[in-house]
């Protein structure tokens, strides 16, 4: 007769998982149990089923709070009644209407007010009050007893024992940001709001019977009514089933004729697409197609690029629909990967869109299928680790050194301190709930009902509904999901194709794609690692990958991207793949079938396809059934006798092909181990589709594609390198300017100015003003001319002054900011001046002097080293050789002394590692870019190092234990460096024995 239980999904409340609270009720014999979460409707699907397997009845409802009080709950009678408390909570977020203190008529439903809020007379006929354990007795004198067939057991669960509520009374103090001791017994539950078992509970109301007949009367009338399975998604596309099979099948065999020439691969094409058909039909999926081609369809049309990725890049529809760019026939892909009778959770579409039009397109498909049947999936943020231990330490008052040492070593501290004990005991019991609610990366689901019918939904900042549930509720309801996603390399391409159109008139269609993977251009780029920039590919460790295979195809293109990823890398297969390409005699195959079937490959598993291929060719389960294998193997969901089956399966197969148990075993293993870490090769193939897309761009418009790459904010690396990835590709290189420059990088010619969006604390609202004011009137003559036009704060107009901005009026740095002082005055009401006369035209981009500064003898001016200082602090990063800025270092390393401070040291100033012997001795100078720390199999650190020379070219390090130890990693600048080169398949690195950070000049503005 638990009719309020409330699950860890009533946020910073609740602590029992769903799990817990069921089967402690089984144990303790409860009958029923009523689903109440605190606006909240999450774990609905879940609470259903095990309350099912329990034996236990579930009932669904909702608790309605406002303000962290708790108005009222409602309990559903069935699937109409759940759709009314649904849609109810909905329309209060996303209107953003706090709850009424008194909910409106709500049909089949029963609402239960914990206390009285108006006359009892005035219920309604599905109101009621709950009645608390602890205030039974309070009704022999009460008028209340005279209403009892409106009153009804109220015993609200929260906790189960003492540990649960002092998780509860922490979890409400995190709520409310205050320690523990401050909660007042309004911020929360009653001690005495836990499971009970029903002889303990009926003993309260034994004087009351007619309590307790009541209470089951209410019981009898509600049936928890929710609709699961593939039924409640979108049903069809056209309007019926057959029209759906009828455009699905037109559209697919008009893109086989798009797709593929005539003759044999055409045939083989078109059977194949005959064949999936059939199964799409025949699993009901149709809609599913047709609604994600759809979405498609909308983005080309708007301009939009898009990636089809995922295992749905597996179907030949998919890439006939144009859903997907990846053709299955060429990377011999399964369909079965994707779909097949025997996949647990449905299938998924992964669309990737570009950062900045994806919301568009999430827009859209709330607009064709209407609110009321779409929503974002959430994803659930959870206590995790040090950080749940900070948030219990810091409720529990600890003060911050105490809780630093504790979470440096919780066991040790607690082991001394029995208050540190407690914080750590509470917060493992908080870590795994869930915290916040937040949006999941991108998955929408549409249902043929509305969606109220199975979960309620919230407001988020962005503006769009988000179902309560997540990802798995939703896979447990059979929600299919539609994963429209973004990223900021498809950002690039539009970006770049944009000015490319814009600065030389040129149309670039990237959908040529059998041109493009087959440009001499592109694959010598690609064979020589030159991929900076470009999506995927461009991390020091995929660079060195791929010109260690020399890789300049496609397929090739494919495996690299999957074989260096962890699981791949670290199971030492690999280095493996590496040496097996380059001595395709060194090695024997395991077995005829591994040569047959994964040549590709050398013989090694890269791809989770290659396990179905191994399993269905070496012991002959069929595709799906290998599929179905594979899956259990990764972690995912089956029942236990699964498993066993195919296992025996395989053996009997292996035996009865005639291969002998040795070999059947070790075929096993591999298998076994494998499926841990494999990756989807479709997956690999749609991302190097875009990889090879921005490979032609870089190879062929070298300038659009890095400002691209820096306007989209995306990438591997910090935006200083991509700047010097555009300088060493030939564009001249200026910071900010008044008169030239835009919010974004914007590109002239050769001419890069850097946006005013990179300058550190200005504003946006100022830039989009002096734009808007630079269109109406003209560029601006000086500074007095700026302040005359423009309203601008005086920390605003120094930071313009300081980063250069003003520089084509000819002035110095000095004499702007002292007329600064002269014409801006804050104090003076603002006003826009007229002009008198008409504007001559602004002056051109003014040059720095390049004149050596005599006061020091260096190179740079005084006058560049104070621009180069202000660039570092407020662009984080120097726009001239950051080598010019160090003091001078030890004899026989000479400086360069570069014709232009835009350009680094002239070829041949640095000696590169290509140049160097193997196992030869080098040391030089160079400019830190990145690291990566990896562990080694004794558990030390070991690092590698990612650099640039003094000619402005990247070199890689390696670092180990010994060394990083002795010296470490200091942070950004120039190092100065001494090792000895080493090759890997000829790709060259320095093993470094001694680092040393070289400091910078003084600043001559502080010295």
């Amino acid at each position: 007769m638990h009719l309020n239980c409330h699950t860890a999904f009533s946020l910073r409340y609740g602590v029992l998982t769903p799990e817990a609270l069921v089967a402690k009720a089984a144990a303790w014999g409860v009958s029923t149990l009523a689903l109440a979460d605190a606006n909240n409707t999450s774990c609905a699907v879940e609470f259903v089923a095990r309350c099912r397997r329990a034996g236990i009845k579930p009932i669904l409802g909702v608790s309605f709070w406002r303000e962290g009080q708790w108005l009222y709950t409602g309990l559903a009678h069935n699937a109409e009644g759940w759709r009314s408390l649904c849609a109810f909570l909905s329309q209060h977020s996303l209107a953003g209407r706090a709850l009424p203190a008194v909910p409106p008529p709500l049909p089949d439903t029963w609402i239960i007010y914990p206390r009285l809020c108006k006359p009892i007379a005035d219920f309604g006929p599905n109101e009621l009050l709950g009645i608390r354990p602890q205030h039974v007795n309070r009704l022999f004198s009460h008028e209340l007893r005279h209403h009892q067939e409106k009153l009804v057991v109220l015993a609200p669960v929260v906790a189960i024992n003492d540990e649960d509520y002092a998780r509860h009374k922490t979890l409400r103090a995190i709520d409310l940001g205050t320690v523990h001791t401050k909660l007042t017994p309004r911020d929360l539950a009653q001690p005495g709001d836990r499971l009970l078992p029903p002889a303990t509970l009926a003993q309260f109301y034994k004087s009351y019977p007619a309590i307790l007949a009541n209470t089951q009367r209410i019981i009898d009338a509600c049936t928890a009514e929710l609709e699961t399975g593939l039924s409640i998604n979108r049903q069809t596309f056209t309007g019926s089933k057959d029209g759906d099979f009828a455009l699905l099948e037109k559209l697919a065999l008009a893109g086989v004729t798009r797709r593929y020439p005539p003759g044999s691969r055409f045939q083989k094409a078109r059977l194949r697409t005959e064949r999936e058909l059939a199964v799409i039909r025949q699993q009901d999926f149709c809609s599913y197609f047709l609604i994600t081609h759809d979405i498609v369809r909308y983005a080309r049309a708007a301009g939009y690029q898009h990636v089809g990725r995922g295992s749905g890049a597996n179907s030949i529809v998919a890439f006939c629909i144009g859903i997907s760019d990846v053709d299955p026939l060429e990377l011999d892909l399964y369909f079965e990967r994707f779909i097949n009778p025997f996949r647990a959770s449905p299938p998924d579409f992964d669309i990737d869109f570009s950062w900045d039009e994806r919301d568009d397109v999430i827009d859209y498909v709330f607009k064709r299928y209407g609110q009321d049947h779409t929503a974002l999936l959430a994803t659930y943020s959870t206590f995790r680790g040090r950080a749940a231990l900070r948030e219990v330490a810091k409720v529990h008052g600890l003060p911050k050194e105490e809780i630093d040492e504790l979470v440096h070593d919780p066991h040790g501290r607690a082991a001394a301190d029995p208050k540190a004990a407690a914080v750590l005991k509470i917060a493992a019991g908080i870590i795994g709930l869930p915290n916040h609610l937040s949006i999941h990366a991108g998955g929408i689901v549409i249902t043929e009902k509305p969606i109220h019918y199975y979960t309620a939904q919230r407001l988020m900042p962005k503006g769009f509904p988000v179902a309560h549930c997540d990802m798995y509720h939703a896979e447990d309801l059979g929600l299919h999901k539609y994963d429209v996603l973004s990223q900021r390399g498809l950002g690039h391409l539009k970006s770049a194709v944009h000015l490319i159109r814009r600065n030389q008139g040129k149309a670039v269609d990237l959908y040529d794609l059998d041109r493009i993977k087959t440009d001499e251009r592109v694959k010598q780029m690609l064979r020589e690692g030159r991929a900076l920039g470009c999506f995927y590919i461009e991390s020091p460790a995929m660079r060195a990958l791929l010109t260690k295979l020399r890789c300049d195809n496609y397929v090739h293109l494919v495996a690299a991207s999957s074989i260096i990823r962890p699981g791949v890398a670290q199971s030492g297969m690999m280095k493996e793949y590496i040496h097996r390409f380059h001595f395709p005699h060194s090695f024997r195959y395991l077995a005829p079938v591994f040569e047959e079937q994964l040549a590709e490959t050398f013989g090694v598993m890269v791809y989770q396809e290659d396990v179905m291929k191994i399993v269905h060719h070496f012991a002959g389960l069929e595709l799906d059934e290998s599929d179905v294998l594979r899956r259990i193997m990764s972690g995912k969901k089956y029942d236990g006798d699964t498993f066993e089956r195919l296992r025996e399966k395989f053996f009997a197969g292996a035996q009865v092909r005639g291969h002998d148990l040795a070999t059947a075993e070790e075929v096993w293993r591999q298998i076994e181990s494998f499926s841990g870490y494999s990756f989807c090769k479709a997956h690999s193939a749609s991302f190097a589709v875009e990889s090879f897309q921005s490979l032609y761009l870089k190879a062929y418009y070298p300038l659009e594609f890095i400002v691209g790459v820096i306007n989209n904010f995306g990438g591997f690396y910090a935006t200083e390198f991509y700047v010097h990835e555009a300088r060493m590709a030939g564009a001249a290189i200026h910071a900010p300017c008044i008169n030239r420059s835009r919010y974004l990088t914007d590109l002239r010619g050769t001419d890069l100015f850097l946006g005013f969006v990179h300058v550190k604390g200005i504003s946006e609202q100022l830039i989009l003003r002096v734009l808007l004011e630079r269109e109406r009137g003209g560029g601006f003559q000086s500074l007095t001319d700026f302040c005359q036009r423009l309203e601008v704060e005086s920390s605003q107009l120094e930071l313009l002054i300081r980063v250069g901005a003003f520089r084509g009026t000819g002035r110095s740095k000095a004499e702007l900011l002292w007329e600064k002082n002269a014409v801006f005055n804050p104090q003076a009401h603002w006003e826009a001046t007229p002009e008198l006369f008409p504007r001559s035209a602004p002056q051109q981009y003014f040059h720095l002097d390049l004149s050596p500064n005599h006061r020091t003898g260096h190179p740079l001016s005084a006058a560049q080293l104070d621009q180069a200082f202000d660039e570092l602090e407020l662009l984080g990063f120097p726009l001239c050789s950051p080598f010019l800025l160090v003091a001078t270092p030890a004899a026989g390393v000479p400086l360069p002394y570069p014709g232009h401070v835009n350009r680094w040291g002239s070829p041949g100033r640095t000696k590169r590692l290509d140049a160097v012997a193997d196992h030869g001795q080098l040391q030089l100078l160079a400019y830190f870019v990145c690291d990566k720390l990896v562990p080694t199999v004794k558990g030390e650190r070991m690092s590698f190092g990612c650099w640039l020379d003094e000619d402005g070219h990247h070199f890689d390090t390696v670092h180990f234990p010994a060394s990083l130890r002795q010296f470490p990693f200091a942070g950004r600048g120039v190092y100065r460096l001494a090792g000895r080169v080493t090759r890997d398949f000829g790709f060259p690195s320095l093993e470094v024995f001694t680092l040393e950070r070289l400091p910078y000049l003084p600043d001559l503005r502080f010295t």
